[in-house]
C-alpha cells in the first residue's frame, strides 16, 4: 500500500489519515480485523472503553511494534469526573497492554459534569506521559470552543459524524479555523450512503467499491477517516485509496450530496444508554 498521508497535530505528532475503526466489533472478529488492517498497511487504530473490545485489540497489537501504531481510545461520558477519567484511562491502558495512548478523546460531551474538570484530568494524563494528545468527539462548535478556552493542553482532534450526506459545513469551518483535525466517525454512514446515486455512478466509473469512493472524497477534503469492517477483505479494500484520484468535478458532485442526514449524531439522546451513561 502507498504510504498513508498524515495530519500534523499541535504536538508535532503525525496522525495517519486512514485508521481502522472498531465500533461494534468484538472477540476474535476484532482481533482478525486489527491484524488484517496492520498487515495491509494501516498504522492507526481507533477504539473506546465503550466499545468493550480493548482487551482483544491489545492481544492483537501485542504481535506488532507498538511505536509503529497510532492508537486512540475514548472515555465514556459517565466517567468525565476527574478521578473517574484518570481511572478510565489507566484501565484502557491495562486492557490495551500499552504504556501510553497516542490520542485520548472525550467520547461524548456530558453537560452534567464540568468540562473544566474533565480537561484538567486530561492535562494530568498528558503531563504524566500516559496520553500524548488530547481531543474530543461529537462536540459542536460551541462545545469545542469552550473546551479550547479552558484546556491547558491543545484540543488536537474533534471526531465527528461526517460523510457525503452529513457534511456539517459550519462545524468543519470552525475546526479548520482553530487547527483542530477532523476525524470522520461513521465515514460510510454505516453503509447507507452506498445507495446514493452519485456514489454508485462514480463507483462504476472508477471501477471501485462505493466505500472507496466515499473514503477517497473525505481524504481529499483533509478529513481523517475511520472505516470499520468485520471483513478482512473489506478492511484491505478500504486501504486502497492512495494510488488513484477523483477528479475535481467528481469531488464537487459528492460535495453536492449533503442532505444534513445523521445516522447516529441526532439532536436528542437516550441518556440512559451505556454509551452516554449519564445517571439520573
Amino acid at each position: 500500500m502507498t504510504d498513508v498521508p498524515t495530519q500534523t497535530l499541535p504536538s508535532g505528532d503525525e496522525l495517519p489519515q486512514l485508521g481502522y475503526g472498531t465500533w461494534n466489533i468484538e472477540g476474535e472478529t476484532v482481533k482478525d480485523g486489527v491484524r488484517a488492517a496492520l498487515d495491509a498497511g494501516y498504522t492507526h487504530v481507533d477504539t473506546a472503553e465503550g466499545y468493550k473490545n480493548e482487551s482483544e485489540i491489545g492481544e492483537a497489537l501485542a504481535d506488532y511494534d507498538r511505536d509503529d501504531v497510532f492508537l486512540t481510545s475514548k472515555v465514556l461520558a459517565k466517567n468525565l469526573n476527574y478521578d473517574s477519567l484518570i481511572e478510565s484511562c489507566r484501565d484502557s491502558l491495562d486492557r490495551l497492554g500499552t504504556d501510553y495512548l497516542d490520542l485520548y478523546l472525550i467520547h461524548w460531551p456530558n453537560p452534567a459534569i464540568s468540562l473544566r474538570e474533565s480537561l484538567n484530568a486530561m492535562a494530568t494524563l498528558h503531563d504524566e506521559g500516559l496520553v500524548k494528545n488530547v481531543g474530543v468527539s461529537n462536540f459542536s462548535a460551541y462545545q469545542l470552543s469552550c473546551a479550547q478556552h479552558v484546556s491547558d493542553v491543545p484540543i488536537a482532534v474533534n471526531q465527528i459524524e461526517f460523510h457525503p450526506w452529513f457534511q456539517r459545513p459550519d462545524l468543519v469551518e470552525y475546526c479548520r479555523e482553530t487547527d483542530t483535525v477532523i476525524e470522520a466517525a461513521a465515514p460510510l454512514a454505516r453503509t447507507e450512503v452506498f445507495e446514493d446515486d452519485v456514489v454508485q455512478e462514480l463507483a462504476t466509473e472508477y471501477d471501485k467499491h462505493p466505500a472507496q469512493i466515499v473514503l477517497k472524497w473525505a481524504i481529499e477534503r483533509d478529513v481523517v477517516v475511520l472505516p470499520k469492517s468485520s471483513s478482512p477483505d473489506h478492511v484491505r479494500s478500504n486501504a486502497d485509496l492512495f494510488d488513484w484520484s477523483l477528479s475535481d468535478e467528481d469531488l464537487a458532485a459528492l460535495d453536492d450530496r449533503d442532505r444534513d442526514y445523521p445516522v447516529y449524531d441526532t439532536p436528542a439522546r437516550d441518556w440512559s444508554s451505556d454509551v452516554y451513561g449519564i445517571e439520573q
